[in-house]
């Protein structure tokens, strides 16, 4: 599918297949800060009304994507270096937490369950897209998430993970990504199962470091580039994330 080409979402999903692709488009330097999203030019390429555009600014306004300034409408809001990485600190942290809880709370049929679906991605390393790897990754974590037994952390690690969904999903389309971050999963898999709780931890804040990092690498490589997408006219430069 190309960069301007109209989607049809499936029944229920609309507005989170919009806010995926405009994210995407966003991060991947499609969309240039400061460019003006304009909602009848956006419910036209969706071939939508302009309620579920309404609903899809808010989601991306609260993932930092884009601000609203009365009068001026949405603007693509710039992304700060310095505040993506405090975001993938902060998760580093959460997901460290969560590992180790889940190391000493995971009950068997969740450990079971754990190996089932890490050796079953292999073939999606080999033969999957990104957007296949990244829901995949999304049931993995989620997973180690609930195995902790720690509702408060869990929600703070969603809510954090739901602002860096669109940069997580990015760095998937780095060379050789997929199967770096399989690896790192191996790791964190055979700790995991081992009951090895600190080892876990630093394995997870490391996953997540590089996840950072390589976030970081895959939009410097792109905001190199100049917009390819324009929606609406130019505007203000945006607010940082």
């Amino acid at each position: 599918m190309s960069d301007t080409a109209t989607v049809s979402p499936r029944k229920g999903t609309v507005v989170d297949s919009i806010v995926q692709n405009l994210a995407d488009d966003i991060v991947s330097g499609r969309l240039a800060p400061g460019t003006k999203l304009d909602a009848k030019t956006i419910a036209e390429r969706f071939g939508v009304s302009r309620t579920p555009i309404r609903e899809t600014f808010g989601h991306l306004t609260a993932m930092g994507l884009v601000t609203h300034r009365p009068n001026r409408g949405v603007v693509v809001a710039t992304q700060s270096p310095e505040s993506l990485a405090d975001l993938y600190e902060a998760m580093a942290e959460l997901e460290a937490s969560l590992a180790r809880l889940a190391a000493l709370r995971m009950n068997s049929r969740q450990r079971e369950a754990l190996e089932h679906l890490h050796g079953e991605s292999i073939h999606l390393v080999r033969d999957g897209t990104s957007d296949e790897y990244d829901r995949f990754n999304h049931t993995f974590h989620t997973l180690i998430f609930e195995a902790a037994r720690s509702p408060q952390l869990q929600q703070l690690a969603e809510t954090t993970r739901s602002r860096l969904a669109p940069f997580r999903r990015a760095q998937f389309r780095l060379s050789n990504r997929l199967s770096k971050s399989w690896e790192e999963h191996d790791a964190i898999v055979r700790a995991i199962i081992a009951g090895d709780g600190d080892g876990v931890a630093r394995l997870m804040r490391a996953h997540v470091q590089t996840v950072s990092a390589m976030s970081a690498e895959f939009i410097a490589e792109h905001q190199q580039r100049p917009a390819e997408v324009s929606i609406g006219a130019p505007a203000e430069q945006g607010m940082d994330i």
